[in-house]
């Protein structure tokens, strides 16, 4: 074998020293180092066949000569200007020609990575809650009536299957839908959490709505939250007044009007002085001139709120607002039609 590893040697370097081109050494390569008939291969796979002696004398000499000719290989690479090793660093960006284009953000997936930076640098908490859910966590706790209009199957979807899930509450009754609301999280979270407690939840909701330029059977919202001793209405302005302010780039005027939420107490629509306009354009997209735009519900937390997530009545209060970020977005980027978002048209994309 030892006159076997000799002839390999000489044969190669024979072969190796007569070419240039890097076809023709990655042909020799595989002549003697392919896995299934290159010849130091086949040789190899002889020395199981050895005694132990033998082994031990022709498997180092082996070994050596596998580390020559590869180190052969790459040199003979290299001299035929095709180096086996990269010549540049593979941890930097690749280079972008021309005639080839970047993907694009989602303009929701914009705004809902602008609205987290905003809340994270206030110190809220980001959380994410289950899309299926039972009616507690999304109509029960949320001090919804029996009787409550948005109950009705035209607004929810009821999902008629039996879910069985592992939860932290047993339910009186096993009524499960696509949630409505990210207010779905508000109980779940302050079960678990002790005030302080700053959270916002971002995702998507379902409602069974029939689709036009400003409405959507599935879309996103932002739900935020804050629970504490001596909560009240000026720190819920505040927080909106400045997040408002930093996603339109500009003071902002806020008010608030009488609303009915089941879940706050008192409840507010809350409109922002157009920032478009300044409510002197009659032409305006947004205010159509009127100055005001809705833009969101919000409110003191309801007591029968807290008192389903076990808080003792009378010692903490709290403030909830949601925010419709798909919405927003249109607000922001001038964005015509909600059913834009959901076509997947790169026209449209590649706005953005």
């Amino acid at each position: 074998m030892k006159q076997s590893l000799s002839k390999i040697e000489s044969a190669f370097l024979e072969e190796i020293s007569q070419v240039s081109d890097a076809d023709k050494i990655e042909e020799i390569r595989v002549s003697y180092l392919g896995r299934k008939a290159g010849q130091l291969t086949v040789l190899l796979r002889g020395l199981k066949d050895l005694s132990i002696e033998e082994k031990k004398l022709i498997g180092p000499a082996a070994n050596l000569l596998r580390q020559k000719i590869e180190s052969t290989l790459t040199e003979a690479l290299q001299k035929a200007g095709s180096s086996a090793v990269p010549e540049f660093d593979l941890s930097l960006p690749g280079k972008i020609s021309q005639d080839k284009s970047l993907g694009h953000l989602h303009p929701i997936t914009q705004i809902n990575r602008e609205l987290i930076r905003i809340f994270q640098s206030m110190g809220f908490q980001v959380l994410e809650g289950p899309e299926l859910d039972n009616d507690y966590y999304n109509f029960e706790g949320l001090n919804f009536p029996f009787d409550h209009p948005a109950r009705d199957i035209q607004d929810t979807f009821f999902i008629d299957s039996k879910i069985t899930r592992e939860e932290p509450r047993d339910f009186t009754r096993n009524d499960w839908v696509m949630r409505t609301q990210t207010s779905n999280m508000q109980v779940r979270v302050l079960e678990q959490a002790e005030p302080p407690v700053r959270c916002i939840i971002p995702g998507r909701v379902f409602r069974n709505e029939a689709i036009d330029a400003t409405h959507e059977h599935t879309f996103y919202q932002l739900e935020g939250f804050v629970v504490d001793e001596n909560i009240n209405i000026g720190q819920l302005v505040w927080t909106l007044k400045e997040i408002f302010r930093q996603i339109f780039k500009q003071e902002v005027k806020l008010r608030l009007r009488p609303g009915f939420f089941p879940f706050v107490e008192p409840g507010y629509e809350v409109d922002m002085f157009c920032v478009f306009c300044g409510g002197s354009d009659v032409s305006c997209k947004v205010c159509k001139g009127l100055g005001w735009v809705e833009m969101l519900g919000a409110g003191m937390i309801h007591p029968n709120v807290l008192a389903a997530a076990g808080y003792d009545a009378g010692r903490y209060t709290g403030f909830a607002f949601g925010i419709g970020t798909g919405r927003l977005a249109m607000l922001k980027y001038n964005i015509p039609d909600y059913r834009l978002y959901m076509q997947g048209d790169l026209r449209f994309l590649e706005q953005f």
